[in-house]
């Protein structure tokens, strides 16, 4: 068997689509939906992600509002411009670039973000919303796996799903998201980390293997059944001197090993990534939507 690649990259841009002919709708009737970007220092990784996002709003034809600070910044200051966001009617969405600085604490500035702009999903009241399965922005990158089983036909309905790792950004959510009772959930759902003893035991036992462990290539082909389904959260950096950065990209999979057993696979990169982005996308587009005043 060799696996089906998951291309994350065409799901995305068939999503994109429809949100660029949404927003251009909204603009139409004099609503363009905005996302404000706040970046606290100078982080390599977190400065590319945060262009990257720029980017995507530059292109789908969303209005981006970029905030750049010392990472010296106090945590008022940052506290101060959370709250003029909160109130800027041209804003429908906030996003605060993670990890901040240590001297800031950061539940404390995500619980600050007005709920109804939360569009990375990350507030208390978001989450408690989603767990209720009530009306909520879900966090994005869990929201973009799902769309990643949507797309290729599988059902996480009736199926063990088992997830490695329990970040509260992708494991936790993630867990909750397939066990609703939905379309899109109905799954029994077995979460490992860290301190599960002997995790392939589990992992052999899923229809959909879900690595979000930031362990390079720790899921191999003797950790899934035959015929599995595997999304691959993980982005490591890894040595390659062959390579002009000096590295390369692999996730928490050994993707060329488990594509001889599975049944459909998720590359690294180019398999969650490009969703995660777009699902911000999408919850921003959707807070544009939740502004209009109901007649």
């Amino acid at each position: 068997m060799q696996a089906k690649i998951i291309d994350g990259k065409l799901v995305a841009a068939q999503l994109r689509s429809e949100i660029k002919n949404e927003t251009a709708e909204l603009a139409g009737r004099g609503i363009v939906p905005g996302l404000a970007v706040i970046l606290v220092g100078d982080d390599p990784a977190s400065r590319s992600y945060v262009a990257g996002k720029e980017k995507a709003c530059r292109e789908n034809g969303l209005y981006s509002r970029d905030y750049r600070l010392d990472e010296n910044c106090s945590q008022s200051e940052l506290l101060e411009l959370i709250q003029k966001l909160n109130a800027d009617t041209e804003i429908h969405g906030i996003l605060v670039q993670l990890p901040l600085p240590e001297h800031i604490d950061s539940d404390r500035i995500i619980q600050a973000i007005s709920p109804e702009k939360d569009v990375d999903g990350f507030h208390p009241v978001s989450l408690g919303n989603m767990m209720l399965g009530q009306e909520a922005f879900l966090p994005c990158t869990p929201h973009g796996i799902i769309q990643l089983l949507k797309s290729i036909d599988v059902s996480p309905q009736g199926k063990h799903c088992v997830i490695v790792g329990r970040s509260n950004i992708v494991g936790k959510p993630l867990a909750n998201l397939l066990m609703q009772k939905s379309d899109l959930g109905n799954a029994t759902v077995t979460v490992c980390h860290s301190r599960t003893p002997d995790i392939a035991r589990h992992t052999r036992e899923a229809d959909i293997v879900i690595a979000a462990a930031g362990r390079p290539g720790m899921i191999g082909p003797d950790m899934i059944k035959e015929g599995a389904v595997v999304i691959d959260v993980g982005v490591n950096r890894v040595e390659d001197s062959s390579r002009k950065r000096g590295y390369r990209l692999v996730g928490d999979v050994d993707f060329e090993a488990v594509s001889s057993k599975a049944s459909f696979i998720t590359p690294v990169p180019g398999g969650v990534g490009p969703m995660t982005i777009t699902m911000l996308l999408w919850n921003t587009l959707q807070s544009a939507k939740r502004s209009i005043p109901r007649t």
